[in-house]
């Protein structure tokens, strides 16, 4: 995916403006309460940039799956005050719906400088489906359009893809930091590129794999679906997770980048145990040499410091998924070990450092080093399919033609 050229925050008049604001507020609740507000801090600096030069600002989200009707228990209604906590931006008003009288009604009572958060898209099913006099609905709220959720990105929806057809459309500043990030990391790196990927299964990261192999010059490959690219080089994995069905397709990958001229890195030694459980009996082992009651749990020292020394060549590094099953101790140790050294690089100044994924975030977070790379992607299916190469909708309706 080419990266298209952009308007932002710079380049908006917003004084007196009615401001329709893409967000993801599809957070996490207990018990009634935001219990991680993330991704209400992500959309905060834009509220509070459009607040202070004074436009009148109108908050879109999902929240959940209602499936095109009103369901109470997913009304954006609890998200309204943590929201207001994080952009500090005053109190926030909020309006029963996000289209029609109700929405407008509430838009023009606000005065400069005020924010509303109208209710949840998906409660219309023309949300979902793109429809176009639903879109058309969404644009006759406002006299300008702001797409901050790159989280959302990756779906043709009404609030994301028609709406840019009906109003002048910029990048908020948390989309584009995010764009910023991402292109420095593939579309415009500095060489040499790293990818490290890691997670269960290959069947979920082929087109990754694919992909990647075609625009960096080392991929690392971890998790459980190392042991199916070594099954498939005839390596017997033991008890371990994989996917015989998916040798051919891990021999493809093997082959695509030999002739891409990327380095491919397997593991040649693992950490391994009869289960994965706390306080579990482990071994260290070569990669060929896992016992048939054993499973691969982690990667061991000798790769380790194989894939350190590969990170410490690379001048960019994108990250997607752990080494190893990170959960439970002490199988956390690849990912925290190889983190370090990309860590240390990033603050040295010697690496641009692109992390991304939910399980990724939860492991750079656990090993402690989640706050020393360059950027953290929580986008979650947007940040995958980017790696895939593809053309995300709500990304190409930011482009500037021409």
């Amino acid at each position: 995916m080419e990266t298209p050229r952009f308007k932002t925050l710079d380049d908006v008049d917003a004084a007196g403006k009615r401001v329709l604001v893409r967000a993801d507020l599809n957070v996490p609740m207990q018990d009634g309460q935001v219990s991680d507000a993330t991704r209400l801090r992500a959309v905060a600096t834009t509220l509070s940039e459009l607040s202070q030069k004074g436009a009148r600002v109108a908050v879109i989200s999902h929240f959940g799956r209602p499936k095109g009707v009103h369901v109470p228990g997913m009304s954006l209604v609890p998200v309204v005050s943590a929201l207001a906590t994080a952009a500090d931006v005053g109190d926030i008003a909020f309006a029963d719906d996000c289209v029609g009288g109700v929405a407008a009604t509430a838009i023009e009572a606000l005065q400069n400088g005020q924010v509303v958060v109208l209710e949840n898209l998906r409660f219309h099913p023309g949300e979902e489906t793109n429809d176009g006099d639903f879109a058309a609905a969404l644009g006759a709220l406002a006299d300008l359009y702001v797409n901050d959720a790159f989280s959302c990105a990756h779906r043709a929806h009404a609030s994301t893809e028609g709406i840019t057809h009906h109003l002048p459309t910029y990048a908020g500043r948390a989309m584009e930091a995010e764009l910023k990030a991402l292109a420095g990391a593939l579309d415009t790196p500095e060489k040499p590129v790293g990818a490290l990927v890691g997670g269960a299964k290959v069947s979920t990261k082929l087109d990754v794999l694919l992909n990647l192999v075609k625009r960096v010059d080392h991929l690392l490959v971890g998790g459980a679906m190392a042991n199916t690219f070594l099954f498939a080089q005839g390596v017997n994995v033991g008890r371990s997770l994989h996917e015989p069905d998916l040798a051919a397709t891990a021999r493809e990958v093997i082959a695509a980048a030999e002739a891409a001229g990327c380095t491919l890195h397997l593991p040649s030694d693992f950490i391994v145990a009869a289960d994965l459980a706390v306080g579990v009996e482990t071994q260290e082992v070569a990669a060929d040499a896992i016992p048939p009651e054993m499973m691969a749990l982690d990667v061991g020292d000798q790769t380790i410091e194989a894939y350190s020394s590969a990170v410490e060549t690379c001048r960019t590094l994108v990250w997607n998924g752990p080494l190893g099953a990170f959960e439970i101790d002490p199988f956390d140790a690849g990912t925290r070990a190889v983190s370090v050294v990309a860590a240390a690089r990033t603050e040295e100044g010697l690496l641009n450092s692109v992390a991304g994924g939910g399980d990724t975030v939860a492991a750079l977070a656990k090993a402690g080093t989640i706050d020393y790379f360059s950027y953290i992607s929580t986008a979650g299916g947007a940040f995958l399919e980017w790696l895939e190469g593809r053309d995300l909708p709500g990304v190409v309706a930011l482009g500037v033609k021409g």
